[in-house]
């Protein structure tokens, strides 16, 4: 009898799993997709620790939007921290208070979603180095290159506003901040800050109830669109693979998504779950009970913003006090350029970088085998470069910190970070693109007299030398290279050297070309050349 039903429920499954595929072709995109190849190399898991945070960030912030009150309703103080007793504050830091104290388990989700938080913005940040680094970026991915630069832009907006909601000292500081920043915005300046606060800041009131909106709705939702046209488009176009033996332009090889990778990913989810857990157990972030709730006449000593807003915070600190009159209306140079218009220019140029690098090379190729950093000199010096200064920045965000501990005088530090912006990138492009030179240098002679062995030998005249053996098959092709010749762009030799507009322009284009293609190499296996071929995956 049991055996009966259980035979007709499976049945019944099945029709209805035939149904479902008569309506949607399901077994046709399982078929089509389940074998789909994934890149085994571990540098590929960085956006995967991206994506698994978003969910971890989802997941948890579900569960304190139960308990959180989004008013700024001031009420006094009655709860389990008697330290704060009497103390008047808003709903929103009561409730923060409650949820560290009184609900089960929230002290921990809090902090989950903080370490979560933090960890996804440098998940992003380091996967997009990897991306510029290796040239991940180029045809056909440069929508997706763009979707991350704008990923990047919205996790920062969306880490800040979960920063500021509890409302507490520190994050009401950096909400000051804010209010400056868009304040010095020439003409609009006060509207925009009417119009963002509902009124004269703090109105937190009013204030954060549409910020909370912003952080649970509007800037999640976009998010999630962006990340999952971002896989879409990944998934469409395949992954980028490593140069290997036997690799080459639109050939993937690498583990099939079922089993193997669909394994691999729960595990990694599941790590990735669990690191951040212990960090939110063990690791103390925000204890937004030692600062007190906000009160526009107060700032704690040595406050420092979550790393992410750290450029920024560097940048306000060593920028010069300059400020003009211009057609009645007062403009805060030392406000505007480094918080204003130096984060748009750093973005628009980081957003942009793809398709500038493809005009100065004019490669209009598929890339699907990626770039050794070392033979991609100059773009790499770039990077470097980007990195250093970025760096400079985050490092002067910290300056009070940096003079108190090490006893330097806070000018001192402020004059250092200053040179440090024009000089860090000029030094990290010059440093970088001679250490990418010599590596290929050394490939290049290891090519020729083969890899080192460790052995010595002795010769008849009593001279000592290291035996040289032939490199493996996995070495030599990644030693294997040739400059791609087509590429480089000849000198203009105009009959009449007039200083004519479309002159002008082809010898700006021709010195970019050369500035890259003189110090650029490919491995094998890559390039027109493969253009002819159809699209081929390899599960092995």
């Amino acid at each position: 009898m049991a055996g009966r039903k259980g035979r007709s429920k499976a049945e019944g499954l099945e029709k209805v799993a035939w149904g479902v595929n008569d309506r949607l072709g399901s077994t046709e995109f399982l078929h089509r997709n389940i074998g789909k190849a994934f890149p085994k190399h571990w540098s590929f898991l960085l956006g995967e620790i991206a994506l698994y945070s978003f969910i971890v960030l989802l997941i948890t912030g579900v569960y304190l939007t139960l308990f959180f009150k989004p008013s700024g309703a001031h009420i006094v103080y009655d709860g389990s921290y008697t330290s704060l007793n009497g103390v008047q504050m808003s709903e929103a830091y009561a409730s923060t208070l409650h949820i560290s104290f009184d609900v089960r388990g929230g002290l921990l989700m809090r902090q989950i979603h903080h370490w979560a938080a933090i960890v996804f913005l440098a998940a992003i940040s380091v996967h997009l180095m990897r991306i510029f680094f290796t040239g991940a970026f180029r045809k056909p991915r440069e929508i997706n290159w763009l979707i991350g630069v704008t990923l990047f832009v919205l996790a920062l907006a969306e880490g800040f506003a979960g920063y500021s909601l509890p409302d507490d000292l520190l994050s009401g500081t950096g909400l000051r901040i804010m209010q400056g920043i868009v304040l010095s915005i020439p003409v609009v300046g006060t509207y925009l800050s009417l119009w963002v606060f509902g009124g004269e800041f703090p109105a937190s009131e009013s204030f954060i109830p549409r910020l909370f909106t912003v952080h649970i709705l509007l800037i999640p939702g976009l998010l999630l669109a962006l990340i999952t046209a971002h896989l879409m488009i990944l998934w469409h176009q395949t992954h980028t693979i490593w140069p290997g033996k036997g690799r080459r332009e639109r050939l993937v090889s690498g583990e099939p998504t079922f089993p193997h990778f669909a394994a691999q990913s729960a595990a990694y989810f599941l790590f990735t779950f669990g690191v951040l857990a212990g960090m939110g157990a063990f690791l103390q972030v925000n204890p937004v009970w030692l600062y007190g709730p906000y009160e526009p006449d107060q700032v704690s000593i040595g406050s420092q913003p979550d790393w992410y807003v750290g450029f920024l915070e560097g940048s306000l600190r060593i920028m010069p006090a300059l400020e003009t009159t211009l057609l009645g209306h007062s403009v805060p140079w030392n406000v505007l350029l480094p918080a204003v218009v130096l984060p748009g220019v750093f973005f628009t140029l980081i957003a942009m970088y793809p398709f500038a690098e493809r005009w100065a090379t004019g490669d209009e190729r598929l890339h699907h085998l990626l770039d050794r950093p070392r033979n991609a000199a100059t773009r790499t010096a770039i990077g470097m470069a980007a990195v250093a200064w970025y760096g400079n920045l985050w490092a002067a965000g910290g300056n009070d910190i940096i003079s108190f501990v090490f006893g330097i005088p806070l000018y001192w530090t402020t004059l250092f970070f200053r040179v440090g912006f024009f000089a860090a990138p000029i030094m990290a492009f010059v440093i970088t693109r001679r250490i990418c030179l010599s590596l290929q240098r050394r490939d290049l002679r290891e090519r020729r007299e083969g890899v080192e062995s460790g052995l010595i030998s002795l010769s008849p005249e009593g001279g000592y030398s290291e035996r040289h053996e032939q490199a493996s098959e996995e070495q030599e092709a990644l030693l294997r290279t040739r400059q791609p010749g087509e590429l480089v762009a000849p000198y203009p030799n105009h009959l009449i050297p007039l200083p004519t507009p479309d002159r002008a322009r082809t010898q700006v284009r021709t010195r970019a070309n050369r500035f890259y293609m003189n110090y650029q190499i490919e491995s094998y296996g890559g390039g027109q050349g493969d253009l002819e071929h159809d699209s081929q995956e390899d599960g092995g």
